[in-house]
């Protein structure tokens, strides 16, 4: 099941790309924290200003792209997304955010050292991951699929499928 494939793919990312368009035909596509992905939902976390959450604003439709790098796989989400800016999800999110936040700055910390023990084999620039003080909840919802095989093959999964 491709969300199954999905799921595993992100499972260890922390970013994925989101693309938008405004309705004058404006694109535009921009690097977004992955919070997490569960039931058919990514949940990214973006600043509550900028022109993804404009052209969102205007137009309600994303598409998310990453890439498998073991199998070289691409793949296209598209959907429709909902702005959580605050109240009750957006408060449980921002918990879940905290705690991933502590995590990812963990995991950082530790592979710095374990492999910037050298002094010239640093990794990492910064350790901490730091979020925006402002920020909204982007929450796409996956309604197609399109998977792009590494010689181009490509498999347009209906939404009967991805459900």
């Amino acid at each position: 099941m491709v969300i199954e494939s999905i799921r595993q793919i992100l499972k260890n990312r922390e970013f994925v790309n989101i693309a938008t368009c405004d309705f004058a035909g404006h694109p535009n596509a921009a690097a977004k924290f992955l919070l997490k992905f569960e039931e058919h939902c990514f949940y990214l976390v973006d600043h509550s200003f900028g022109r993804t959450l404009n052209n969102l604003k205007l137009n309600p439709r994303a598409s998310l792209s990453f890439v498998n790098l073991e199998t070289l796989t691409g793949y296209q989400v598209n959907g429709e997304v909902e702005i959580i800016p605050e109240g009750p999800e957006f408060e449980k999110i921002t918990a879940e955010l905290r705690k991933k936040q502590v995590t990812l700055s963990v995991d950082r910390i530790i592979a710095g050292i374990s492999k910037g023990s050298r002094k010239t084999k640093k990794i990492q620039k910064r350790y901490e991951v730091e979020m925006p003080e402002k920020f909204v909840v982007l929450k796409v919802k996956a309604e197609e699929v399109i998977e792009v095989g590494p010689c181009g093959r490509i498999r347009r999964y209906t939404p009967k499928e991805i459900l």
